[in-house]
């Protein structure tokens, strides 16, 4: 069997009962570390779950993902995703192969910051298209979250963007060179997502988002200390702090209700 695992958010006590009975089961236990990443290390989630565990980054997947899913023909194996197993396209993947090898699967759903997102006040089928916002290079400065975030905004739904972390990342030099030489990791934080849609915004001139436009960041989602405010893109730009340290989350309100309003003063 295959088990695709949700972990939640946080710590290694957001495991669901039934996702931490299917680890104790596997013989081999790899742990996704490239889409997201959880608030504690690799050694607390082995000492709470009593097994050792396979760090799987991006090229361990793209590389030995066949290996991954065909051991499951005859060990139990498992994979464990931050938040829910379906928070991205990666995962839809593994399902798919293992169905056209003939492979038993089942998926432990859990937490994401696809529903987290709610503690904020604003009610969830209010949220229109989910938008991912990378790290701007020299070179490359892709904008197409904004056209994502105008059309929600025209429909009156908020949007929740997912803000980029680099992880085990080489740069173009050594990539090119064939170096395996990594950058530290880096984690964008709800001001620099700011600071890139605001670029864009002076690009397309759509006087679309201003700098008095209040929106809603988040840290640490779904732990203990999870930081939620409440204040205009100003406010957090010369409030740099005011969130503390990584993972952020960043929400851009459309029309907010009387009763929505009445939570999110709660952050201001």
């Amino acid at each position: 069997m295959l088990f695709i695992i949700g972990l939640g958010l946080a710590d290694e006590k957001d495991i669901s009962v039934k996702g931490l009975e299917a680890i104790k089961s596997c013989s081999k236990v790899y742990l996704e570390s490239y889409t997201s990443l959880l608030l504690v290390s690799k050694e607390r989630l082995e000492t709470f779950y009593g097994k050792s565990i396979i760090e799987a980054d991006r090229e361990c997947v793209e590389s030995f993902s066949d290996e991954i899913i065909l051991s499951a023909k005859t060990e139990n194996v498992a994979f464990l995703v931050v938040g829910d197993p379906f928070g991205a396209t990666t995962h839809t993947d593994f399902v798919l192969r293992a169905i056209k090898d003939g492979i038993n699967y089942k998926i432990i759903h859990n937490a994401s910051i696809m529903n987290v997102v709610g503690v904020c006040g604003l009610q969830l089928y209010r949220f229109g298209q989910t938008v991912s916002i990378p790290f701007f290079t020299e070179s490359w400065k892709p904008d197409s979250f904004y056209d994502k975030i105008k059309a929600n905004l025209s429909l009156g739904l908020h949007t929740l963007c997912l803000l980029d972390i680099k992880v085990k990342e080489q740069s173009e030099e050594n990539l090119l060179k064939g170096k395996k030489i990594y950058e530290p990791p880096r984690f964008m934080t709800v001001w620099q997502a700011l600071e890139q849609i605001l670029y864009v915004e002076k690009q397309r001139k759509e006087d679309l988002i201003s700098k008095n436009r209040k929106v809603i960041g988040i840290s640490k989602a779904g732990s203990d200390e999870q930081c939620i405010k409440f204040a205009s893109i100003n406010e957090f730009l010369n409030h740099k702090e005011v969130l503390g340290g990584p993972l952020h989350s960043l929400i851009i309100p459309s029309d907010i209700h009387e009763i929505e309003n009445e939570m999110l003063e709660i952050y201001a």
